[in-house]
């Protein structure tokens, strides 16, 4: 297939350059709009009874939108500031799409005043919601800090815009410069920023794309234009270094292009479809955010790989004669003697490595999972400044979420009272209140005394869950839900891994025609994301060293991360697999030993897969500085998975292993060595 697609550029560069300018301008043009088009809202659980009772409720009596707005420094006793915030109180309460206003009331300490909106259903919340913030942010007081609502939802967009923004202009640059160092020359340089430029571009459009027929998740667009930005570069870098290489022995560039396609071009291949199996195991999930978020990174890796297969080449057709062969060298040195010094010790290394990785995975044993809270924004977001007002003027408002158990009775029911009454007499419940719904239908509001994520509330919503009652009921809430999303992730998680372990294992074989090395790269890859992990649990939810991130201690990890952290750590790192194992392989059919076949594979290699990882590590790095906590660990996971698999796990554990295996490394049964010599994906070429 690489051969067609590459064939077809060369010899058509025009059509194919067309074509994707095409898709760029369409990609950035209309792929803009998703922004606003993005939601907020992950963790929900189609068909768990969290979802059933909040579906129930909106049935029944939809919840008015509402913002929240704090007016602190100065006290609340001030009669310029009471003035003031009255004015604007009456001010708020004529807008259009204003349903009713509180008035204002004042804290304890008597150092800040509350005023809640409440919005008129409507389409126009959001302008509504946007005129009556303007209004109370104009109040005479240090500090006013206005959110909720529509309001929220804007501020997750346009932090998710701003970090992709500062992500960009922090990568694109360093990427630049690594790239000129690599390559030696500002064309050769410039083509994997191209190919990552455009798989931005096709992110955008096939995330605008999803938006009209589904929700597209604030999250999906920092994940997948990280992912399109290091695999455009990681594929580009490869294929420029072959393509180099190959006019050192084919003048003509048209032949240097095809020679190529032949050999790089089936790498980029087979690393997409990794990759892209990699994050088919997301849906498996029935959690609609994990689902999108398969379907469109996957769909950006084969814009990143397409574009590799196609693009690339054209380019190289036209501009290939003024890129320089690289220079003739003696290639590999520092890392053949780091091969020489393994083999030496293959079982100190092995042991070595082994264990220092899974000191570092030993936090992760502390996850703590949760659907999260404003402190994930940086402070200077208005929702994080109202989340931080009211924990010091007003805690009883920042107190863990209530409760929802929703119940087929009328509110004066007797069994309903009985209810609430065993209810309140649960552990870890400050109390609990009946409200009325409908005729037939009926809340009691449980307030628990633990947050969300900590094992109090779990245990309260088994207990909840586990009352007894004579009418339907159904149990609502963020610690409900999060139970839900913490039951389907142990019921569908195993059936993920073997979707992926499976299909990697497979892949694998069908390229090294053995058993053994894609169970050892398997197991290899899951220790460094353990410990990538590790590190995660340790800086964002720990607190150690988070403050130099931007970041603080949460108490939680968002329940996002570690799904998406090891699902494109592992798709990523099998490329680096690939690199290595194919060099080794090249060499045990020339009739190395497998001790030379080892040595010689890692010392070809080191080069491409330390400056691959190099420039992973640069796009990653750029969303660490972002704002929105989720992405910053996101960011710093994949950073460290990458890091340590391309140093740690590749230059270390894989050699000590392969060179303990000998040539146990290369074994199959005899029908899957015949199956392998007649469906097998192996190139013959060099890589590095």
């Amino acid at each position: 297939m690489s051969r067609v697609l590459t064939g077809f550029a060369v010899r058509r560069p025009v059509v194919v350059i067309l074509a994707w300018t095409a898709i760029l301008v369409a990609g950035f043009g209309v792929g803009i709009g998703v922004f606003p088009r993005m939601v907020a809202d992950v963790g929900t659980v189609p068909g768990s009874e969290s979802q059933r009772a909040d579906q129930r409720l909106a049935d029944a009596a939809p919840e008015p939108e509402r913002l929240t707005a704090l007016v602190s420094g100065r006290p609340a006793t001030d009669p310029a500031l009471l003035a003031s915030v009255t004015s604007a109180v009456a001010a708020v309460r004529a807008l259009p799409g204003i349903a009713a206003v509180s008035d204002p009331v004042p804290s304890a300490g008597g150092h800040a005043l509350l005023v809640s909106v409440t919005l008129a259903d409507g389409d126009d919340e959001g302008a509504a919601a946007r005129a009556a913030a303007d209004r109370l942010r104009a109040i005479d007081a240090p500090s006013v800090a206005v959110s909720g609502g529509p309001l929220t939802g804007d501020e997750f967009v346009t932090q998710s815009q701003a970090d992709v923004t500062r992500a960009e202009v922090f990568s694109t640059p360093v990427l630049l410069v690594l790239l000129l160092v690599i390559f030696g020359g500002l064309l050769a340089a410039g083509l994997p920023l191209v190919i990552a430029f455009v798989g931005v571009g096709g992110t955008f459009g096939i995330l605008y794309a999803f938006s009209l027929v589904s929700d597209v998740s604030i999250y999906a667009i920092q994940v997948t234009t990280m992912l399109a930005v290091g695999l455009g570069v990681d594929y580009a870098l490869l294929t420029v270094s072959r393509f180099r290489e190959e006019r050192a022995t084919a003048p003509d560039v048209r032949t240097a292009v095809t020679r190529t396609g032949a050999s790089a071009g089936r790498t980029v291949l087979f690393s997409g479809l990794t990759v892209a199996v990699a994050l088919s195991g997301l849906l498996v999930f029935p959690d609609p955010f994990l689902r999108s978020l398969g379907l469109a990174g996957a769909a950006v890796v084969a814009v990143d790989m397409l574009a590799a297969l196609t693009l690339l080449p054209a380019l190289l057709v036209l501009v290939g004669h003024r890129i320089r062969p690289p220079r003739t060298r003696t290639r590999g040195s520092v890392f053949a003697a780091v091969a020489r010094g393994v083999q030496r010790r293959p079982v100190l290394t092995l042991l070595t490595t082994a264990a220092a990785l899974l000191v570092l995975a030993l936090p992760a044993l502390d996850l703590t999972l949760s659907t999260g809270n404003p402190r994930m924004l940086p402070e200077s977001t208005q929702t994080r400044q109202l989340w931080d007002g009211l924990a010091e003027h007003f805690p009883e408002q920042v107190a863990p979420d209530a409760l929802t158990l929703v119940g087929g009775a009328d509110a004066d029911d007797p069994a309903l009272a009985d209810l609430r009454a065993r209810a309140a007499a649960l552990p870890s419940v400050a109390g609990a209140e009946i409200e009325p719904v409908t005729a037939g239908l009926s809340v009691i509001r449980i307030r628990p005394l633990a947050r969300q994520y900590e094992p109090a509330a779990r245990d309260l919503v088994a207990a909840v869950r586990a009352l007894p009652a004579p009418f339907d009921t159904d149990l609502a809430g963020d610690a409900a839900m999060l139970a839900d999303y913490r039951a389907m992730l142990a019921d569908r998680l195993p059936w993920a891994v073997a979707v992926v372990v499976l299909a990697t294992v497979v892949l694998l074989f069908l390229f090294t025609g053995s058993v053994l090395l894609p169970v050892k790269a398997v197991l290899t890859n899951v220790i460094s994301i353990g410990a990538a992990l590790g590190a995660v649990v340790w800086v964002f939810q720990q607190g150690h060293l988070a403050g130099l991130l931007g970041g603080v201690e949460l108490g939680y990890t968002h329940l996002t991360v570690p799904v998406l952290v090891a699902a494109i750590a592992f798709g990523l790192s099998v490329d680096y697999e690939v690199f290595l194992l194919s060099r080794i392989r090249e060499r045990h059919l020339a009739g190395d030993d497998p001790r030379a076949a080892v040595a010689d594979g890692l010392a070809r290699t080191g080069t491409i897969i330390t400056s691959a990882a190099l420039l992973l590590v640069v796009v990653f790095a750029g969303f660490i500085l972002g704002g929105f906590a989720p992405i910053k660990a996101i960011g710093l996971g994949l950073v460290l998975a990458i890091a340590l698999d391309a140093t740690v796990v590749r230059m270390l554990l894989v050699p000590a292993t392969m060179t303990l295996l000998a040539r146990y490394n290369w074994w199959s049964p005899a029908a899957l060595r015949r199956a392998h010599e007649r469906i097998g994906m192996t190139e013959a070429q060099r890589v590095g």
